[in-house]
């Protein structure tokens, strides 16, 4: 199943965008709808993302695997040098916060790495070996997804996706901001902006949390 059932949310994160310039050119406070906007999210399912790794060139699975397990913008992971990695964590300073992480690194990104050849200083490489653009990978994901037949999401979608499985794995919001260095606002926006509360995956565990209490008292 592609993403196009979920096309939806694209139109609603349009007309918050929207809402947002209109709130700014009449002088208002937005602060609080920006966070909103920047969050209204598509997430990857995971049978997209066997799909991109089955079909799209294998020089872009590394970056998939890295934005999953990481929850780290495109360009943080764009200049990740391999000095980063010790072999158990990642560890880099966000371009954007000027946050510092510590990104303890789970058995299939580790698998991902440790496999990868070390062409440059640099962790991601494009077919050719050089270090990429913004440009270059955003266009190169782009037709990578299409092969796949992965419709509607973009790479940077790929941080809300890392953000509601950490969620559904059972980890706490405190826990998700400390692996992707958001703030504690923004980690609740994304995961209520990602439909987490209508995901089958928690209403199931919810209902066998109530028969084990029920059997318990009993």
């Amino acid at each position: 199943m592609t993403l196009m059932a979920r096309r939806p949310d694209a139109f609603l994160k349009r007309d918050v965008v929207r809402a947002v310039r209109g709130a700014k050119a009449g002088g208002l406070d937005v602060a609080r709808v920006e966070v909103d906007a920047v969050s209204v999210k598509i997430v990857l399912t995971t049978d997209d993302e066997a799909n991109f790794l089955a079909k799209a060139p294998e020089h872009l699975h590394l970056p998939l695997i890295l934005a999953l397990w990481t929850g780290q913008r495109q360009g943080d992971l764009l200049r990740l040098t391999w000095t980063a990695y010790d072999g158990a964590c990642i560890r880099l300073r966000q371009s954007k916060t000027g946050a510092r992480v510590v990104i303890p690194v789970g058995a299939p990104l580790k698998a991902a790495l440790d496999k990868a050849a070390k062409v440059s200083t640099l962790i991601l490489n494009s077919s050719d070996k050089r270090p990429w653009t913004q440009d270059g990978f955003r266009a190169s994901f782009r037709k990578a997804q299409k092969k796949a037949g992965v419709i509607g999401v973009t790479f940077h979608d790929l941080r809300g996706t890392a953000v509601t499985r950490l969620a559904l794995a059972g980890c706490t919001e405190a826990e998700i901001a400390t692996i992707t260095g958001l703030s504690l606002r923004q980690v609740r926006s994304i995961l209520d902006a990602n439909y987490l509360h209508r995901d089958p995956a928690l209403a199931e565990s919810a209902i066998r949390k109530l028969e084990r209490r029920t059997d318990s008292s009993n």
